[in-house]
Parts: structure tokens; C-alpha cells; sequence
């Protein structure tokens, strides 16, 4: 995989929502929800614990992480 290059700004509340609402109607996750405080809360499952991320960064980080980990498991297709 060829690595990208590092960002040059931080995520925005606005970049994180769009990617939190992809990951919702997706159903890799059950609920992403922005808190009045910046903070966002997110359950994998509707029985499961949740999780306190504390900026959009993190949104993006679980992000990447779900989009590697459903990449590295789905079987090739080429």
C-alpha cells in the first residue's frame, strides 16, 4: 500500500460527521453522535458500550481503521 501523505490540517467537525454518517448507514457502526462539549460518542452495537472519542480527529482515525480492517479482510477480487 502506498502511504499518503500527511495531512495539512486538522479534521473538521464537517469531515467528521460526513464520515460518521457513512460508517452509520453502512452499519459498521450503530450510532456516531457529536456531543454539544466537541466530543463524539460512538457504539459499535446497539447492546455494546460506548466509546468517547474526544475530537474529529478521532472520528477519523476509527475511520481508517474500520476502512483497513474491512479491506484486509474481504477476499481479493481481482
Amino acid at each position: 500500500m502506498i502511504p499518503r501523505p500527511p495531512r495539512s490540517s486538522e479534521p473538521t467537525v464537517a469531515e467528521a460527521d460526513a464520515w460518521a454518517d457513512v460508517l452509520v448507514r453502512r452499519q459498521l457502526l450503530h450510532a456516531v453522535v457529536l456531543t454539544p462539549t466537541g466530543q463524539w460518542l460512538v457504539q459499535y452495537r446497539p447492546d455494546g458500550p460506548v466509546r468517547v472519542l474526544a475530537s474529529p480527529a478521532g472520528v477519523l482515525a476509527l475511520a481508517a481503521t474500520i476502512q483497513q480492517h474491512t479491506r484486509s479482510t474481504r477476499p481479493e477480487s481481482r
